[in-house]
């Protein structure tokens, strides 16, 4: 059977790697709640969408390979105990799997009952929960140690942060860690060079779709605070959706680049 013209057509475009952090009821750009969560996933795999691995996709752009048709990866940054709570058994029940970047902190060695350092003052995963998620199929990678910009850190700094959340999350997991997520998005020539020598792949946050020109080791991903309203999801299911994408990408980087150059300044 052929694939059909919708699948082809999103997969000549790109394929959408969503990016969560908290599944809460918060109102920060991080939070997602859980009932729109449920809502997204299920109206997605009702569309015959099917969740990708992200290595999978990095291993597609690196042959050159066509990425798959009605295919997407989930990701999730941080490692919130709401992915656990909420998410995991939601993707659970579709077949679907996704990728979780820990920020591990840089404490001493981690018990079974012990939750990863809190970021913005919510609860983090323990890592029997996240050993639960590996042996379901998840896939867990490097978020650093304790979250920094690595765009502004001295080399050996950035390394340590780099290479220290890997071995952490191999000792605990026993498994190769492949795949890496730059915290804020924020990478630069140094700490992607590091990246690209240590892992198959690594995610910014720059609003896009992956598609046959992107970079393995800085690809595009989707916020899903651009997927909150439903008239944006709904967008998601159209070939619009990379039009939207580069008109809300816009704005974002002249926000982000006014922020920097202020920065900057005051440094």
């Amino acid at each position: 059977m052929s694939e059909p013209t919708h699948a082809r057509r999103w997969a000549a475009t790109g394929l959408p790697v969503l990016t969560f952090h908290a599944i809460d009821e918060g109102h920060e750009p991080i939070c997602f709640s859980p009932q729109r969560f449920l809502d997204r996933v299920v109206r997605l795999q009702a569309a015959g969408y099917r969740s990708l691995g992200l290595s999978d996709v990095a291993g597609c752009l690196r042959r050159g390979d066509p990425l798959p048709g009605r295919c997407l990866a989930v990701t999730f940054d941080d490692g919130y105990r709401s992915v656990y709570d909420v998410a995991f058994a939601a993707l659970q029940r579709c077949g679907w799997t996704a990728t979780v970047f820990l920020a591990v902190g840089d404490g001493p060695a981690r018990r079974s009952s012990q939750r990863l350092p809190s970021l913005g003052g919510r609860a983090m995963l323990s890592w029997s929960e996240i050993r639960d998620m590996h042996r379901a199929g998840f896939t867990f990678g490097a978020h650093t140690l304790t979250h920094p910009d690595l765009s502004r850190l001295p080399a050996e700094r950035a390394e340590a942060e780099i290479l220290g959340s890997k071995a952490v999350i191999e000792d605990a997991l026993g498994a190769e860690i492949t795949c890496f997520a730059y915290p804020y998005g924020r990478y630069d020539d140094r700490s992607r060079a590091i990246v690209r020598r240590h892992f198959a792949c690594a995610c910014t946050d720059r609003l896009g779709l992956a598609t046959p020109r992107s970079d393995p080791y800085a690809l595009e991903r989707v916020d899903a605070y651009y997927l909150r309203a439903d008239r944006a999801f709904g967008l998601m299911l159209t070939e619009l959706f990379p039009s939207y994408l580069r008109a809300r990408s816009i704005p974002r980087r002249i926000s982000r680049r006014v922020r920097h150059m202020f920065v900057e300044g005051r440094a």
